[in-house]
C-alpha cells in the first residue's frame, strides 16, 4: 500500500520573492493523470482521501496563492469551489484537455473568477486552442527545446499570459529561464536560490524588535526569550558563538537556554544593543526572509520527526538546531563548514549537514527529500529511521501551521 504524501514548493520570481506555492501530492491517488473512463472506485476514494486531508488543513496551512492540479473527476465534482478564489490557481494537464466535458467546467471556473494554469504546455493545437481560457502557462525547461520555448514565450507575452518555468533544478537552467524573461520559476534550484546573501545582519527586523522588548522587561521571561531566538537561525548562531567565546565560558554551550544562562540577562542586553547599533540601517531582503522561514520549518520538522526515530545520537533540541543551521550558508556569506567550526554543535550534526553521514544524516535527508517531493527516497529513509510513513504528512502540516502562525505574529508586530 502506497502512503499519501503532500508537500508545498515555492514559486519565485527573478528577485527570489515567493509569488506562490504549488501543492504536490503522491500516493494511492491513481485518478490523477489517468483517463476518466479508466478511473475505478478505488481511484475516486484515493483522490478523495488526499483532498479531504487538504480541506481539513486548508484554513490553517494553505495561506497565500497556491497552484493545485485537478483531474477531470475533481473538476466535475466542483472540488475547486471548496477553496477561496483569491488563493487558488486551478492547474490542468493533458488528461483534462482531451476531455471536452471537463474543459467546459474549466471555462466555467474561469468565469467564476478562478485563475487557470496549464501544466507542461506544448506548442500543439489543443494547447494553443485554450489560450483564451488560461492565465498561466507552465513550461518544463527540461523537456522543451529552446526554439519551441521562445515561440511559446513570444505568443504568451502577446496574449498577456504569465509564464512559469518548471523543472529548474540546475544553475544553467535557472540562467536560461531568466534570460528568456519568464515571470516565475520553480524547481529544486529555485527553492535554494537567493538573489543576495544576507550576511550576519540577516535576522528578521520584527523578530529582533520582539527580542529587544523581551529583554528590557522588569522580569524578563526566559522561555519567551528562548522562543524568540529559536525562530531565527542567524540569531541562534550569533548567540551560541558569543556564549562559547573564552570570555563567557570554559565549557561547551550547545543549546539556546544554556547560552542565555551563560551570558545572563545583563550581558544578553549588551549583545542585543550591539547588534542593534551595528545593523540599524540594514533590512533583510525577501529571499533571505524566505530562507529564515525555511530554517524554522526544517528545525520544527526535524524536532518532530526525532520523537519517532529510533536510536538517535542527539536530543530533540539538537535536532531543531540541525534543521535551523542547515540554511546558514545561505544566510551568512561563508561556507557551512567554516560556520559550524565556530560553534560547538554536536559532531553527529556536523557530519549530517556537511556529509549526510550517520543516523542524523538520514534524518536530515528525510526532511530535505520531503521538502523537495523526492518521492522515490522518502519511504526508504523513514523506514531506516523506524518512523511510520503514515505520520509524515500530518507532522509536516503541523510544522507548517506552526511556521505560518509564527510569521503572522511577526508580520502583525512589524505592522504595528
Amino acid at each position: 500500500m502506497r502512503e499519501k504524501y503532500i508537500v508545498r514548493q515555492p514559486i519565485k520570481n527573478a528577485s527570489s520573492k515567493v509569488v506562490g506555492y504549488e501543492i504536490l501530492y503522491h500516493g494511492e491517488n491513481q485518478a490523477y493523470g489517468s483517463d476518466e473512463a479508466a478511473a475505478t472506485a478505488s481511484d475516486f476514494a484515493a483522490a478523495d482521501t488526499v483532498y479531504n486531508f487538504l480541506l481539513q488543513n486548508a484554513e490553517r496551512s494553505l495561506r497565500g496563492l497556491h497552484f493545485m492540479t485537478f483531474t477531470s473527476t475533481l473538476l466535475m465534482k466542483r472540488a475547486p469551489n471548496l477553496f477561496k478564489k483569491e488563493e487558488l490557481v486551478i492547474q490542468i494537464d493533458d488528461s483534462v484537455l482531451i476531455h471536452p466535458f471537463a474543459m467546459r467546467f474549466v471555462q466555467q471556473y474561469g468565469k467564476e473568477g478562478y485563475k487557470i494554469a496549464v501544466n507542461e504546455f506544448q506548442f500543439s493545437p489543443r494547447y494553443l486552442g485554450i489560450m483564451g481560457d488560461i492565465d498561466y502557462i507552465k513550461l518544463n525547461f527540461q523537456h522543451i527545446q529552446d526554439a519551441s520555448l521562445r515561440h511559446i514565450l513570444e505568443l504568451a507575452r502577446s496574449m498577456g499570459k504569465k509564464c512559469i518555468a518548471t523543472g529548474i533544478d540546475t544553475k544553467e537552467l535557472y540562467s536560461k529561464a531568466i534570460s528568456m524573461g519568464v515571470d516565475a520559476l520553480q524547481g529544486s534550484y529555485v527553492a535554494q536560490k537567493m538573489a543576495t546573501k544576507a550576511h550576519t545582519s540577516g535576522y528578521l527586523q520584527s523578530n529582533f524588535f520582539r527580542l529587544m522588548i523581551a529583554v528590557v522587561q522588569d522580569e524578563p521571561n526566559l522561555e519567551e526569550i528562548e522562543e524568540i531566538i529559536s525562530m531565527d537561525a542567524t540569531l541562534t548562531y550569533g548567540l551560541l558563538r558569543v556564549a562559547n567565546s573564552a570570555y563567557f565560558s570554559t565549557s561547551r554551550v550547545t543549546t539556546i537556554r544554556q547560552a542565555i544562562m551563560t551570558l545572563g540577562i545583563g550581558q544578553l542586553k549588551q549583545w542585543i544593543y550591539l547588534l542593534s547599533a551595528s545593523n540599524a540601517e540594514n533590512q533583510i531582503d525577501p529571499g533571505a526572509e524566505e530562507f529564515l522561514k525555511l530554517s524554522f520549518m526544517r528545525g520544527s520538522f526535524c524536532s518532530e520527526l526525532i520523537k519517532y526515530a529510533q536510536n538517535m545520537p542527539i536530543s530533540r533540541s539538537d535536532a531543531y538546531l540541525m534543521g535551523m543551521f542547515s540554511t546558514l550558508d545561505y544566510l551568512i556569506d561563508a561556507p557551512l563548514e567554516e560556520i559550524l567550526a565556530s560553534v560547538p554543535v554536536a559532531e553527529p550534526i556536523k557530519a549530517a549537514l556537511l556529509n549526510h553521514e550517520g543516523r542524523c544524516g538520514v534524518l536530515y535527508d528525510l526532511v530535505v527529500c520531503y521538502e523537495r517531493a523526492d518521492w522515490r527516497r522518502i519511504n526508504g529513509l523513514a523506514e531506516e529511521l523506524g518512523i511510520a510513513t503514515n505520520l509524515l504528512t500530518s507532522l509536516y502540516f503541523t510544522c507548517m501551521e506552526e511556521v505560518n502562525a509564527t510569521w503572522e505574529q511577526l508580520e502583525l508586530q512589524e505592522a504595528t
